[in-house]
């Protein structure tokens, strides 16, 4: 039997999770075709799949691209990762053995990973750790949308480089699933949010201003005047007052240096 479009969205997705595809990665029907030995038509279905579930974006005329999110996006996802993974976890009767030696098992590999070299199996059982807990606690369809809200996440954490420890996403993991197993639901809720918002908080999303132009007007800033602004910041205020009382009395009749930033 050969490859079908499931396999490929699965290999597409995996790949993300483990961090080897990068945001904005082009992937070309001709050469995922050559890749997974098949034909176009299935590449472009299995593409057609991840796009329906916000992880690929495509273009007439470029192709097909995975999402590279704005900061506002970012927040999104990770809002909607809240609202079913700690609804998820208030909704649930108490975690059975099977499911709880499945969980710690999952730990078990976190962390044999974080002691080995292998980045992306790491990378991926980290992230993979949320979609096992859903499936754990017995919503098979909520976990294929964590999945992709996973993925998704996982995109925006190498796009806005997240310094985001990896031992310590696993020491939170184990935390959660230590209080699933004393019967403590309200406390695993709490330490999945605080999990949660650990993980956005290692993201540079902070928005540094409204002026769309901001990054290109820093950027062409003439460097005395920034020399400039970074001496008179470090002068006392008597000797800056001296200064602009010279700067006023001044009658040169040269023109000042024109400033990029403000035709901008």
């Amino acid at each position: 039997m050969g490859t079908s479009a499931t396999d490929i969205s699965q290999r597409i997705v995996e790949a993300v999770l483990a961090r080897k595809l990068a945001p904005g990665t082009r992937l070309g029907e001709q050469q995922l075709a050559l890749l997974f030995d098949c034909s176009r038509t299935i590449v472009r279905e299995a593409l057609t799949r991840l796009a329906a579930r916000g992880i690929v974006t495509v273009s007439a005329r470029r192709g097909w691209y995975l999402i590279a999110p704005s900061r506002d996006e970012a927040r999104e996802a990770f809002d909607a990762r809240r609202v079913i993974e700690l609804g998820l976890l208030r909704s649930q009767r108490p975690l059975d053995k099977p499911a709880l030696t499945r969980l710690k098992k999952h730990l078990a590999q976190e962390k044999a990973a974080l002691r080995g070299d292998d980045v992306g199996a790491r990378s991926f059982l980290l992230g993979d750790f949320h979609v096992c807990l859903a499936e754990c606690l017995g919503n098979s369809l909520l976990a294929d949308t964590l999945r992709d809200y996973t993925a998704r996440t996982t995109l925006i954490a190498m796009l806005y480089q997240s310094s985001h420890d990896a031992a310590q996403s696993c020491q939170e993991h184990v935390a959660i699933v230590a209080a699933l197993e004393r019967g403590d639901a309200a406390g695993a809720e709490a330490l999945m949010a605080a999990h949660l918002a650990s993980v956005q908080s290692g993201l540079q999303l902070q928005t540094q201003t409204d002026d769309p132009l901001h990054q290109l007007r820093q950027a062409l800033t003439p460097l005395a005047a920034a020399a400039s602004s970074s001496s008179s910041s470090s002068t006392s205020p008597a000797r800056r007052a001296r200064a602009s009382r010279a700067a006023e009395t001044d009658t040169s009749d040269s023109p000042p240096a024109a400033y990029l930033g403000a035709l901008l």
